[in-house]
């Protein structure tokens, strides 16, 4: 919830500035009006750069390397199965040809369902993963904004932040706080 809200108010004050550049207003800057001081923080290249969000990402390529075996396995089956219908085909009576098309079309739909349930189930350990780590960055977020006197953070990508000084910026902070608070843990 707390998230949203943050969005919400991101997509807000971004609205805001946008509207006071058109309409000749001044647009808020990272001292605000009310004396809060606003920054910035990539997400994205948190998630990359971080300990625990490079674990993540070497964690779901095994999963998907497994999972990339597992469809290559039925694949070469089926490449067998239908070089076996073409190259014996003709000499098939009619029937036992029909059995083996059925055969091969069933295996077909199988391994169509067999990708699909496996992308869906990489896709779900993924937002699982990345949520954890969203979860964990949430926090860290809210205390590196604390200490350093900020009102509000936005996220560069999502608010549609098209320029920021770079003192704004404090992903890198972030990022530190993340690393530290990750190695932590595994203490």
């Amino acid at each position: 919830m707390k998230g949203l809200r943050l969005v919400s108010a991101a997509v807000l004050l971004g609205a805001g500035m946008v509207a006071g550049m058109w309409m000749g207003a001044p647009a808020i800057s990272a001292q605000s009006a009310s004396g809060g001081r606003v920054a910035i923080i990539d997400v994205q290249r948190v998630l990359a750069r971080s300990a625990a969000g490079v674990a993540a990402r070497e964690q779901l390529e095994k999963e998907k390397a497994a999972m990339q075996k597992q469809v290559d396995g039925q694949r070469v089956e089926l490449e067998k199965m239908r070089d076996e219908l073409e190259k014996k085909g003709q000499l098939l009576s009619a029937e036992a040809r029909r059995e083996k098309q059925e055969a091969l079309e069933r295996k077909v739909r199988d391994t169509r369902r067999l990708v699909d349930d496996l992308q869906a189930s990489l896709q779900k350990k993924e937002e699982a993963l990345l949520s954890k780590v969203l979860q964990d960055l949430s926090g860290l977020v809210q205390k590196v904004g604390k200490e350093k006197g900020y009102a509000i953070i936005l996220e560069r990508q999502r608010a549609g932040v098209l320029y920021a000084a770079a003192e704004a910026d404090v992903t890198d902070d972030v990022l530190r706080a993340y690393d530290d608070e990750t190695k932590k843990a595994k203490k």
